[in-house]
């Protein structure tokens, strides 16, 4: 099990996307390294280094703000037996989302955290 990269969540209103991503491109040093539309939830989603920014409507985005953090992992259903062992309570079962696949959990402090497996990370 590893995680690749942890990405702290920035909600944005779906016209805001454009000036965040310049924002932090210039105080990060780095160039958006992935941006989508996630059609089905009327989301679009980008990322700069650590930060994955995510725009739209209220609606939209209201299942997904009770998630503090994103987790890069190499293998969704290792994750998903370990946590499950730990106590952890899963939220939303594992699924394929347009980047992969994911889950959602809440650890047993009470943080929730999105795990993704990126097909492009699979092993």
């Amino acid at each position: 099990m590893k995680i690749y990269k942890t990405l702290v969540r920035i909600f944005l209103q779906e016209n805001e996307l454009d000036a965040a991503l310049k924002f932090y491109e210039k105080i990060t040093g780095k160039k958006c390294d992935m941006r989508f539309e996630y059609e089905e939830k009327k989301l679009e989603l980008a990322s700069v280094g650590s930060f994955l920014l995510i725009a739209g409507g209220e609606e939209g985005l209201r299942p997904f703000k009770d998630t503090s953090v994103t987790c890069l992992v190499d293998s969704i259903d290792e994750y998903y037996s370990f946590l499950k062992t730990q106590g952890s309570e899963i939220l939303e079962d594992p699924k394929v989302v347009p980047t992969g696949k994911n889950m959602r959990v809440k650890h047993n402090d009470g943080l929730i955290v999105e795990y993704v497996e990126h097909s492009s990370m699979a092993k």
